[in-house]
């Protein structure tokens, strides 16, 4: 895996047709770096004073889709777009079912371990033996040394130094936490899981689930349509009879995360299907009338459930992938069709090392936190605060564009 979620798809497109190939889509790739941009975007307007309520995310007891509830689902869904290119291209180069599989729980725990790091922050103790941001530099430099992009010419005795260092560094940090309040302290706990736990648990689910079905798309349309009602039924209490059971074995986001990221398998296989076939409009059709039912389901279920990011109603499921989905086809109409991807390279960086973007900002706000400097009001507020978190986003990817030419990224 790349400094991505997933392997990165490259560019191929018939330019004598206009029509991409069936090989791999270069607009997975724009599409996953306009996302994390727009990620690092909405995880810095935290630092502003106020800005307006559709950019931030809705509370628990609003009904609303702001822009930040739409980019992590987005995010899960191209998990999805990748994963069937991703099992293909291994299977072809010799690698068995039981390696793949070997190879997917290594990436998922490697998610999952950044991701419970992360969480723990939130309950991070003034009264711990370091404080939070030398703790958040440091986990956050173990996970580079751990899962780094190491050449591939160095010896294992060489990349296995470093790793190591890593691991008891990690191990060390984790020895080191106190959480909790100064009369109740407590150690690391693995609470939500944190966004990279998230995104670990359901690219296992579904990566595993389309390697054990090899890839059938009839078992991936159930399989997606088995998340959407799991996550219906939990909603309206239809689950609570499973409330024993729950705190040993559940589905994560209540069926919500691993349904984003089937819905993107789901796009990902018909799209291979139909423009192998030489059968486009096929694809554009499904894609098209996907939307218009994700869409309209969502909008005409609100009144159950309302539109809920914390909660993950089914509404809000439904209209993330309805716009994901649309965005996507758009993207491939515009990038890989009309071969419009000039505009790309001053964002690939956060498409092709997305890991390492997305790390970034957590070792910049805790020197920030540390040194205690404090922007001017102006630029922590309105519209100028807005355009400084813009400007601020653009900045992590320029950033990890320098950091990937000397190859420090991360490779999971």
């Amino acid at each position: 895996m790349s400094s991505s979620t997933l392997i990165s798809p490259n560019k191929i497109v018939d330019s004598s047709s206009k029509i991409p190939s069936v090989g791999r889509l270069y607009s997975i790739d724009v599409f996953r770096a306009i996302t994390m941009l727009l990620m690092v975007f909405v995880n810095d307007l935290w630092s502003l004073e106020g800005y307006p309520e559709w950019l931030g995310h809705a509370s628990a007891d609003e009904d609303r889709l702001g822009m930040s509830d739409i980019v992590f689902p987005a995010f899960l869904l191209i998990v999805g777009l990748s994963i069937p290119y991703a099992i293909r291209n291994r299977l072809k180069k010799g690698d068995s079912k039981p390696q793949l599989a070997i190879h997917i729980m290594l990436r998922s725990l490697a998610l999952l371990v950044m991701g419970i790091f992360h969480v723990n922050l939130e309950s991070y103790s003034t009264s711990a033996p370091l404080s939070k941001p030398l703790w958040q530099i440091l986990i956050t430099i173990a996970f580079f040394l751990i899962w780094m992009d190491y050449p591939r010419t160095w010896t294992r005795v060489k990349r296995y130094l470093p790793q190591s260092i890593g691991v008891l560094m990690l191990l060390a940090l984790a020895f080191l936490y106190e959480g909790g309040s100064l009369d109740s302290p407590t150690g690391m706990q693995t609470h939500w899981y944190g966004i990279l736990g998230l995104i670990g648990w359901s690219y296992l689910i579904c990566s595993m689930f389309f390697l054990l079905t090899n890839g059938k798309v009839g078992a991936q349309a159930l399989a997606f349509l088995f998340f959407m009602a799991f996550n219906a039924l939990e909603k309206l209490g239809y689950l609570d009879v499973l409330s024993p059971i729950r705190q040993y074995i559940w589905i994560v986001g209540n069926g919500s995360m691993p349904a984003f990221t089937m819905a993107g398998i789901v796009v990902s296989i018909y799209y291979h299907k139909w423009f192998s076939a030489g059968k486009p409009s096929q694809f554009w059709i499904m894609l098209s009338a996907s939307a218009v039912v994700m869409l309209g389901y969502g909008l005409v279920t609100r009144p159950i459930w309302g539109i809920h990011k914390l909660g993950a109603s089914p509404s809000w499921v439904a209209l993330c992938i309805g716009i994901s989905i649309l965005a996507f086809g758009l993207l491939i109409w515009l990038v890989d069709i009309k071969e419009k991807k000039d505009w790309f390279r001053w964002i690939r960086p956060a498409g092709t090392s997305t890991l390492t973007c997305y790390l970034i900002p957590y070792i910049h706000y805790a020197i920030y936190t540390m040194i205690g400097i404090s922007l001017p009001i102006f630029l922590r507020s309105g519209i100028f605060g807005i355009f400084k978190c813009l400007v601020y986003a653009f900045l992590v990817v320029l950033l990890t564009g320098v950091l990937e030419k000397y190859r420090i990224r991360l490779k999971i």
